[in-house]
């Protein structure tokens, strides 16, 4: 599937990035899309310069300085990879996560490719700009772990169903993740796991009530089971025939049907299948001021400790402007 048009590579010094630059490059090929790889220096690097001897160097010395210093890096970062592919290399200024989103906006980029930040500090995956670009970037974000293996042996996607009266765009969301994640799975032969986790949202509130019996909240748990059931057969009939017509092959995901919360059941389940990807969309509520990725969403992002691609739904608007 040639989604991709325009990738951009976010570099993350400190860790290994052999595995995302090898990811970010395949992609590129096989969607025949331009490649950039943006290196961003922080501002405080350039406020250092404020307070030296008046015969040291200026600010925009200094930045000069870093920059070529930085593009040096950037050249030996992808020196292996440069035979058959044009890589262009940008060094900028600023808040590094600001920048990104910045560069996506001004630029048309459609993907964001980056190494998980993986802080020694904190046990979890992704550091601070990694969960700013989940909440913020317009475009899909795919955090790689570092040192993670250049081809998946099994794929995770992660869907919200609605049984009854979907939404638009949670319907065009959820055909996203799963073209994405087929067309992934497809391109590394490996497994592609379908899950969805859900709710009989009113249990407990009939079990509270008098005059209402056990079998008839068994009955509503077993009618909202089968309704959200069929939802996710529908889903993996679609993406059979999508695989069938894209690349001439059925993908036959495996189905899995959970109850309980997503922000605890999702996490679990890619820890029982080592998954090396899990591809899942955010809710955006852009509309009120900070919440711009879903708390069940979020959550999810901040247990999973493998590599993750990230899907904006339609519509949603960054927080962040150019300028």
């Amino acid at each position: 599937m040639k989604r991709f048009k325009n990738i951009l590579y976010v570099n993350e010094t400190g860790v290994n990035q052999t595995s995302a630059m090898a990811r970010a490059v395949f992609l590129a090929k096989h969607n025949q899309a331009a490649l950039t790889i943006v290196d961003v220096i922080p501002d405080e690097v350039i406020a250092a310069a404020v307070g030296l001897p008046p015969d040291g160097p200026s600010a925009a010395e200094l930045r000069s300085e870093v920059a070529a210093d930085r593009r040096k890096t950037l050249l030996s970062l992808i020196a292996p990879f440069k035979q058959g592919t044009d890589i262009q290399i940008q060094v900028v200024t600023g808040k590094r996560f600001l920048e990104v989103i910045r560069m996506v906006l001004s630029q048309s980029f459609d993907l964001v490719v980056k190494p998980a930040e993986d802080p020694d500090w904190m046990d979890r995956l992704f550091g601070s700009d990694d969960m700013h670009l989940l909440r913020k970037c317009p475009c899909p974000v795919w955090l790689i772990k570092p040192s993670e293996k250049t081809r998946f042996k099994t794929v995770l996607a992660a869907v919200d169903i609605e049984p009854v009266n979907p939404m638009p765009a949670k319907h065009d969301l959820n055909r996203t993740i799963l073209e994405l994640a087929g067309s992934i799975a497809l391109a590394d032969n490996a497994s592609l796991h379908l899950a969805h986790a859900w709710d009989a949202s009113a249990e407990q509130t009939f079990l509270s009530q008098k005059g209402i019996s056990a079998e008839s909240v068994d009955a509503y748990v077993g009618e909202k089971k089968t309704m959200h059931k069929n939802g996710l057969s529908t889903l993996g009939i679609a993406l059979k025939e999508w695989s069938k017509t894209i690349a001439h092959k059925a993908i036959d995901p495996q189905l899995h049907l959970i109850q309980g919360p997503a922000k605890k059941m999702i996490p679990q389940l890619a820890n029982d299948l080592s998954a090396d990807l899990v591809v899942m969309g955010t809710i955006a509520r852009t509309g009120i001021s900070g919440l711009i990725i879903g708390n069940t969403a979020e959550a999810v992002f901040y247990q999973l400790v493998c590599s993750v691609l990230a899907v904006k739904p339609p519509g949603f608007k960054s927080p962040v402007k150019l300028g």
